[in-house]
Order: C-alpha cells, then sequence, then structure tokens
C-alpha cells in the first residue's frame, strides 16, 4: 500500500510505500477492544473511599451500658447503624490498570492504523517547519491542508518546542510522536498528520 506525501503547502510531494503489513479483514478487531478498555481503566484514579468502622474519628466508649436502658444494644458511636458512622463494605482506593501484552499491543496499533489508512484519513507530510512558532502559524498550515474543522492528531518524529508551542493552545489539535503513539490516539481523532519521520518510527514499531 502506498500513501502519498505532502508538504505544508499542500502540494504532493511524491508517495511512500507502507513497510508493514495492512490488515484488511477483521483480525486485530479484538486487540484493539481490549488496548482500548486498558487505555481507559488505566486513566481511573481509583482514589474513591470511604471510611469504615475503625477510620471514622470519634470516641471509642460505648455510648451507654448493655442493659436496663430499654433502647437496644450499642457498642460504638462509629457504628454503620449510625449517622456518621463507618460505611459496610464501601468502595476503597485500587488500581484499575489492566495488563496487555505486548504482542496484543502491536497488533491493536497496527489494525487501528491500518484501518484509517483504508478509510483515507491519513496524511503524511514532508517535515512540519515553523518559522515563527505562533499559533496562528500552525493554523494556516491546517487551513491549506484542508484540516480546520476535523478533530487532529499531529504526530510528529521528535521534540520540536516550536511545534509543541504552536499547537498546545488549540483544542481541536493532540500533539504526539511516532514512538508514542497508541491506538486510542488513533481511532480517537478524526483525521492523523504524520511527519514522514514518525510514519517511519511507526513502521519500525510494528516491524519488531
Amino acid at each position: 500500500m502506498k500513501v502519498s506525501v505532502k508538504n505544508i503547502t499542500g502540494k504532493d510531494a511524491g508517495e511512500h510505500d507502507v513497510k508493514f503489513d495492512v490488515i484488511e479483514n477483521a483480525i486485530g478487531t479484538q486487540a484493539v477492544h481490549d488496548y482500548v478498555v486498558a487505555y481507559r481503566a488505566a486513566q481511573r484514579l481509583g482514589t474513591h473511599a470511604t471510611k469504615t468502622m475503625g477510620e471514622v474519628a470519634g470516641s471509642g466508649k460505648k455510648p451507654w451500658r448493655q442493659k436496663g436502658t430499654g433502647r437496644a444494644r450499642a457498642g460504638s458511636f462509629a457504628s454503620p447503624l449510625w449517622r456518621g458512622g463507618g460505611v459496610t463494605h464501601g468502595p476503597q482506593p485500587r488500581d484499575y490498570s489492566k495488563k496487555v501484552n505486548t504482542k496484543v499491543r502491536q497488533l491493536a496499533l497496527r489494525k487501528a492504523l491500518s484501518a484509517r489508512l483504508k478509510m483515507g484519513d491519513v496524511m503524511v507530510l514532508e517535515d512540519i517547519q515553523l518559522k515563527a512558532g505562533k499559533t496562528k502559524e500552525f493554523v494556516g498550515i491546517l487551513d491549506v491542508l484542508g484540516l480546520n474543522g476535523n478533530t487532529n492528531l499531529v504526530v510528529i518524529g521528535g521534540h520540536d518546542k516550536s511545534v509543541i508551542r504552536s499547537s498546545r493552545n488549540l483544542p481541536h489539535v493532540g500533539l504526539t510522536t511516532g514512538k508514542d503513539v497508541n491506538p486510542y490516539d488513533i481511532l480517537k481523532f478524526d483525521k492523523l498528520v504524520f511527519t514522514k519521520a514518525a510514519f517511519e518510527q511507526v513502521e519500525k514499531r510494528l516491524a519488531k
């Protein structure tokens, strides 16, 4: 499979042969599902908590004597039966992360990227060079490429201060690198814009 390469003025700059096997069938669908579930689970902080009977502040004194008052027996002000007492079987801090092995992650990435390539949602640029590193300059590139109005994931080859600075104030633009892009990112955005260097990084990851 080949993908066209453009420059930041929107003109054709050749073609690039995709160096990984593009998945044409349903293989990998489950891997994508497993990865997305694990990714979203890992975003959960898991800090929810309620106080148990032992954690409720207060005296450990018995509220009243065991017999002779006519009231029900009570041994603690922190009883779960009382207002302000402990919570029985309430939520406690926990880790929601799920394990996804390397082969499943790699298959999920290849499947997700294959699907977006077939849908025509992937654009490869020779490079993104910004003179001033201004947001206006970055928006101008998106306009030329016909990408404004979409949510766009821009994937670059490495840490580029000018690209980071010019894109960080745009709510409809996500930025990552070819080494860090994941299946969730690839599925989340309307359009994917790779620099050629970033696309080659992804190809190397999928060739392992």
